[in-house]
């Protein structure tokens, strides 16, 4: 008897080790896939209820995957969200924003600070290759380039497509209604080095899904890192030829169409290469649509405003998350979660561990990804620059200021809040203030919980270098 006991401990301990195997050799650790749309509306996809915008294939991430509907950038506009995005934190905690500059210029000396820990510096101690293709908008001199902030590879713009206007190009709002690809030059950068000083955007989602699909064939034998961030549908907005005119929702269609065609090549490649059950992807936008561009900027949905305003569809964006076999199909996940949660969240499911010595506001939703339940969550803080606007705890969110995103109107403060009930409210229509005085004291605790453990860095959008153009 007592040597037929001997078998089931030595199943235990060959299982044990087998499952060692398997963590030594990176097969637990997934590849994770970013996909990042620039001022890409709530509303301007086909299951976020889009009537006209063609977009099968990210319909069909969402169904084989889980669609959010209140995900959030944790800026309204570019830079500070690409940062918080990277570093999981709040960008007035790195610098990463301003109230009146909001974004790095062509011009501007600062950068993402190189004391940040971003994703893919975590990622490569856990034997990540890292690779970036698109915008980054972190800082365009060669110290503050993604090859300085983990990524081993890059190929894309350092800064936004309308950045560097050409001698002669029309001024104004009219100029980005042109579409003359002679108007622009915001270069082509590969590593740090420019590739193109006047690269052709009609062919930019092309070259990037092109750039893209041969990162993850040169790297599936994992584990990767892919962050792809797209240029569009941020105005001037280009299309390649083979979608050029196509959609009935006019150019910004066309974009979005050709966005959604490299989402399909990206998931073909993934599938091709058989690393669809060990691939997580995430796509989302940096903040919501820029809507002063009537037809060329896109549609937040129900919700109200749209880039540049802590108003809901400044920055709550589309979020959809996809990995057969984890994440279950179909759902659609109304918990709230953010672009800060994507650090806290690859970080864990990579097993690296979480910097100790600053403060991470993203939290792991794993527990949501995988269909586990909910996660702890405290308030959710909506920054204009470097001032706190409006803040969400549950489904209530309070307006401490409001402003239009783009326009003449100045920073209108409210005493007490406006209050909105999102759930009932995405439109921020009914101020409910009057009657849930406990609501927002409950809100203002925890605001003055989260200042009490601000400290707020120098500003890195203030200092600027000569223009070389």
């Amino acid at each position: 008897m007592k040597s037929t006991s001997v078998f089931p401990l030595l199943f235990v301990l060959l299982a044990l080790a087998c499952a060692e195997a398997v963590a030594a050799s990176g097969a637990s650790r997934p590849n994770i896939v970013i996909i990042y749309a620039d001022d890409l509306g709530w509303g301007d996809l086909g299951c976020y209820g889009n009537p006209v915008i063609r977009t099968p294939n990210l319909d069909r991430m969402a169904a084989e995957g889980m669609r959010f509907t209140d995900f959030y950038s944790a800026a309204e506009v570019c830079t500070p969200s690409r940062a918080a995005l990277l570093t999981g934190r709040y960008p007035v905690r790195s610098g990463m924003c301003h109230d009146q500059f909001r974004v790095l210029r062509s011009n501007a000396a600062g950068g993402l600070p190189k004391e940040e820990v971003t994703l893919p510096e975590l990622l490569k101690q856990r034997g990540y290759a890292t690779g970036m293709v698109g915008k980054w908008h972190l800082g365009h001199l060669p110290e503050h380039l993604p090859l300085h902030h983990g990524f081993d590879s890059y190929f894309g713009l350092p800064f936004s497509n309308d950045m560097l206007p050409a001698p002669g190009a029309p001024k104004g709002r009219d100029k980005f209604y042109e579409e003359k690809n002679d108007y622009w030059r915001t270069p082509l950068i590969r590593g740090t080095e420019v590739l193109e000083a006047h690269p052709d955007q009609r062919q930019l989602t092309r070259r990037y899904t092109e750039e893209a699909v041969r990162f993850i064939g040169e790297k599936k034998s994992g584990p990767f890192f892919l962050y792809l961030a797209h240029t569009f549908p941020h105005v001037p907005l280009f299309a390649s030829e083979r979608f050029r005119g196509k959609s009935p929702a006019g150019v910004y269609g066309d974009v979005i169409e050709e966005l959604d065609w490299s989402v399909g090549e990206v998931m073909g490649a993934l599938r091709a290469g058989g690393l669809e059950k060990n691939t997580l992807v995430i796509f989302s936008s940096d903040n919501g649509p820029w809507l002063i561009f009537n037809h060329h900027g896109g549609s937040a949905g129900p919700l109200r405003e749209g880039k540049g305003s802590t108003w809901e569809g400044g920055m709550r964006v589309p979020g959809i998350a996809w990995w057969p076999g984890r994440v279950p199909a179909g759902v659609v996940q109304h918990e709230v979660a953010t672009t800060m949660d994507v650090f806290a969240t690859c970080a864990k499911l990579a097993g690296a561990t979480l910097p100790a010595d600053r403060t991470i506001d993203g939290v792991d939703i794993a527990p949501l990804l995988f269909g586990m339940g909910a996660v702890e969550r405290g308030a959710f803080f909506y920054y204009r620059g470097s001032t706190l606007y409006a803040a969400r705890l549950g489904h209530w969110k309070a307006h401490f200021i409001t402003r239009s995103g783009y326009g003449p109107d100045k920073p209108e403060p409210h005493e007490p809040p406006l209050l909105h009930h999102l759930g009932e409210d995405p439109g921020e229509r009914f101020d409910r203030s009057a009657a849930n005085p406990a609501v927002l004291a409950r809100i203002d605790e925890a605001v003055a919980r989260h200042r009490a453990g601000l400290q707020p860095a120098p500003s890195q959008l203030v200092e600027t270098v000569a223009q070389k153009n």
